[in-house]
């Protein structure tokens, strides 16, 4: 699977986020801003998990028919227990 900029621009954003969550624990801020700030953190996680799950089951779907080893069924089951997996 290729992951675009799109998704990686997430993840780039995410990380920038980690790092403000860090500064702001060095700077001893109120733990409410750092819950929240790491809320937002895994909020955004999450989203890019999906994001990458459902791209990955539309682009296994759309090549389900090259692979003769795995049923659309199978393919479908995978995608979904990555998604469970996550959560």
């Amino acid at each position: 699977m290729e992951y675009n900029d799109q998704m990686k621009n997430r993840v780039k954003r995410i990380e920038g986020q980690v790092r403000g969550i860090l500064r702001m624990m060095e700077k001893n801020k109120d733990c409410k801003e750092v819950i929240t700030q790491l809320s937002a953190t895994r909020t955004a996680i999450d989203r890019t998990i999906g994001v990458i799950v459902s791209t990955n089951l539309v682009e296994c779907v759309q090549n389900a028919e090259h692979q003769e080893e795995k049923s659309m069924e199978e393919i479908v089951k995978e995608a979904v227990e990555l998604l469970v997996k996550s959560r």
